[in-house]
């Protein structure tokens, strides 16, 4: 085979590669899912496969997927995995999408401050549920149904409290930023809890305040910010996502709460 030859080849194997997987990605929203070109027929349903994956990702974390992690508890070898995911970071991609089904929740109706909070907090429950999904790039996300579904539904808000359209986007993108870090952060908490990160946090603390005696005076605004925080320190990434969502409005010129009327159906 020519070297042109060979390139057109790979070229075309690639394209149906992706085609496969956006297939996989949409096969319960009116497209078919790929079929098995050759090779004994499927045994196992693709959601199977992925409840397995997500599963192994919530006990083990993003680190602890691999198509043999995935594949051992189905029965299957890591090649046999291949047919119904494609590569692995295919599967990463199905996952992602697997684990961000929308749930179901009435927007309060009282202001854009709390429509939009009720959205994000649902996003923070996910997130929490779910935490190796914020190791995930969301620049990089796959675009599939659930995810367009957290999108369609935030844009909806946005829309209904007439948001002018070009903030829409920023507003969209800041949203999405913060929630994120918030769950990360919500999830170091989670971990340092269930070992001795916490102890070891508030001993070098300790240790710190004892041998630096003035750094309240070093640092006052640092040191003020604290009595502004949440008591409940754990509770402080999810409260901090409140209070963004209160900026942003305030930025936008809604005044937060109560905002201005929504539009009309």
């Amino acid at each position: 085979m020519s070297g042109t030859s060979r390139e057109a080849s790979s070229a075309g194997g690639g394209a149906q590669q992706v085609e496969a997987h956006v297939r996989r990605l949409w096969r319960h929203r009116g497209v078919a899912a790929p079929a098995p070109r050759r090779g004994p027929q499927r045994r196992l349903d693709l959601d199977d496969v992925l409840d397995t994956a997500v599963q192994v990702a919530d006990g083990a974390g993003l680190a602890g997927v691999s198509t043999r992690a995935v594949a051992a508890p189905l029965g299957l070898s890591a090649m046999g995995l291949y047919p119904y995911v494609g590569t692995k970071e295919q599967l990463l991609a199905l996952m992602e999408d697997h684990a961000s089904v929308l749930p179901a929740w009435d927007d309060p109706g009282t202001s854009l401050a709390d429509d939009l909070a009720a959205w994000a907090e649902q996003l923070f429950a996910l997130y929490r549920r779910h935490p190796w999904l914020t190791e995930l790039s969301w620049t990089e996300a796959p675009g599939g149904p659930h995810q367009q579904d957290w999108l369609e539904r935030l844009l909806a808000v946005l829309e209904r409290w007439r948001t002018p359209p070009g903030s829409r986007a920023p507003v969209v993108t800041t949203l999405y930023a913060v929630v994120r870090a918030a769950a990360q952060t919500d999830a170091g908490h989670a971990r340092a809890a269930a070992g001795d990160g916490a102890a070891a946090w508030r001993e070098q603390a300790a240790a710190t305040q004892r041998l630096v005696g003035d750094l309240d005076r070093r640092y006052p605004r640092a040191h003020a910010l604290v009595q502004h925080a949440p008591h409940d320190w754990q509770d402080a990434p999810r409260a901090s996502v409140r209070r963004v969502v209160d900026v942003l409005c305030e930025g936008l010129g809604t005044g937060g709460r109560p905002g201005r009327a929504p539009a009309g159906p």
